[in-house]
């Protein structure tokens, strides 16, 4: 790769370079438009031979799309290009990964009636089979992963913007946590690393004045916290957390999913899921952690609430916990 070239004497700012990959129908296209319109030079399908070419040709930010379409993909050689990017201190590269679940993948096909690109005569099935293999690689070494299956437009921009828009560019996070609640009978998220069972906590939904209500709702978070066991049970689920979370990191994982289930996923498990939101924002500003928080309740996606979508949780930086401090 040829090397930089700066100015003698000038700091050249860090150009970011996002490598966006993921699985057929995940969101790829999305992706890259919304980069594009943050200001990034957006291209797609390169052949393999290019990309690095083009980093160096670069004037600005730029988002190169790389999947199982694109001329000598091979999953081993885009790692390999990503890692001799890296070693470039005038880049900041890094890998977004789309995909989404195997029933949402189906239904985009359908909907577009458009044939895959690894089972172009065959069955949709077979392709996204073959296709997550391919890519399983990648979607591990991705500095950030989003699932796409109940995800609207506005989320996926909302979560792009966060992590590649300008308010980003101080530093890459050194671990992305989502904390999801789900319910049992809808089954376990696949995605998940940890899953904690709530179901043991009295049930608000037998209450008729709180069923219609969810975890939202402070009435909701009242009734759950006064369950005799919920506060002995909420510190040492905080403690596990902050004992594994730092392990994670130090073995090298860029994001970890917690996932908290009760029976419907409405009540119980979005209130702890909120309330281990609020213990992490703190615990990252205290410490000054390179950690960046997503919150999402599944079940209530399904209902159609804004509030439940994957959405990031801000941390206060520095200089925002030092003006309030100052008004004190």
């Amino acid at each position: 790769m040829k090397a930089s070239v700066r100015p003698e004497g000038a700091e050249a700012p860090q150009r970011r370079v996002v490598l966006v990959s993921g699985l057929s129908g995940g969101g790829k296209a999305s992706a890259l438009h919304i980069l594009e319109d943050l200001g990034y030079e957006a291209v797609d399908n390169l052949p393999m031979s290019m990309i690095e070419t083009v980093v160096v040709g670069a004037e600005r930010n730029l988002a190169i799309g790389v999947d199982t379409r694109t001329s000598g993909f091979n999953a081993t050689a885009v790692l390999a290009k990503l890692g001799r990017l890296r070693s470039d201190p005038a880049w900041r590269v890094e890998m977004l990964y789309l995909y989404a679940d195997e029933a949402s993948l189906l239904r985009r096909y359908t909907e577009t009636r458009r044939r895959h690109p690894m089972a172009p005569q065959g069955r949709v099935l077979d392709g996204i089979a073959a296709e997550v293999g391919l890519t399983a690689s990648l979607r591990e070494a991705a500095d950030l992963a989003i699932d796409t299956s109940d995800l609207p437009l506005a989320s996926l921009r909302q979560l792009i913007e966060g992590h590649f828009g300008a308010g980003s560019a101080r530093e890459a996070p050194a671990l992305v946590v989502t904390l999801l609640s789900f319910g049992y009978p809808q089954g376990l998220p696949k995605e998940a690393d940890l899953v904690f069972d709530a179901r043991f906590l009295r049930n608000p939904y037998y209450d008729p004045l709180l069923r219609p209500h969810t975890g939202l709702d402070p009435e909701v978070g009242a009734y759950v916290a006064a369950d005799v066991d919920f506060s002995r049970f909420f510190s040492c689920l905080a403690q596990m957390i902050e004992l594994l979370l730092p392990r994670f990191v130090q073995e090298g994982k860029k994001y970890a999913t917690i996932a908290i289930g009760c029976t419907g996923g409405r009540h119980r498990s979005v209130y702890l899921v909120e309330q281990l939101s609020n213990h992490l924002v703190g615990l990252i500003a205290e410490k000054g952690l390179r950690w960046r928080l997503h919150v999402s309740h599944r079940e209530l996606v399904k209902e159609g609430l804004a509030a439940a979508y994957l959405s990031n949780r801000s941390v206060p930086d520095e200089a925002s916990a030092d003006k309030a401090a100052a008004h004190l």
